[in-house]
């Protein structure tokens, strides 16, 4: 239970020491980040020498917990699943198509890009002929 304060001023020696206490943790940890920036400073070189630039990724600052792509908020770069490979357009060829030889095979790299174009074009209106056959097939019943 709760006792009941007759007096309002026993309570401030108590306010004092906390607030004391605090003051003096609040004044170490400031020292404390003064002396480790000036250590690493004074470790820099003298004059004001910056260290010598390093090759790669530079470390992490353990200050900050991670980095940032370790918050909780940061949605996922890699949603869903991930894209079929795209594969050659010449006919009766399965391989994967490359950026570097123009969307084609590596066997196919050599054919005119006119030719490549006119499969292509081959190959998308098969599609269209084919997915206008089966809209045809799921549309309305004959009465």
């Amino acid at each position: 239970m709760a006792r009941k304060i007759a007096d309002g001023n026993s309570i401030q020696p108590l306010v004092e020491d906390f607030v004391r206490r605090i003051i003096a943790a609040v004044e170490s940890a400031t020292a404390q980040r003064v002396q480790s920036t000036m250590m690493s400073i004074l470790a820099s070189g003298a004059g004001g020498a910056q260290m010598p630039r390093r090759r790669g990724r530079p470390p992490k600052n353990p200050g900050l917990g991670g980095g940032l792509m370790s918050m909780p908020s940061m949605p996922s770069v890699s949603s869903g699943p991930p894209r079929p490979k795209q594969l050659c357009p010449v006919p009766n060829c399965s391989n994967p198509a490359a950026p570097v030889f123009g969307m084609v095979c590596a066997k196919h790299k050599d054919l005119p890009k006119a030719q490549i174009k006119k499969y292509r074009a081959d190959r998308k209106a098969a599609k269209d002929k084919g997915g206008a056959r089966s809209a045809g097939k799921s549309g309305r019943k004959a009465a």
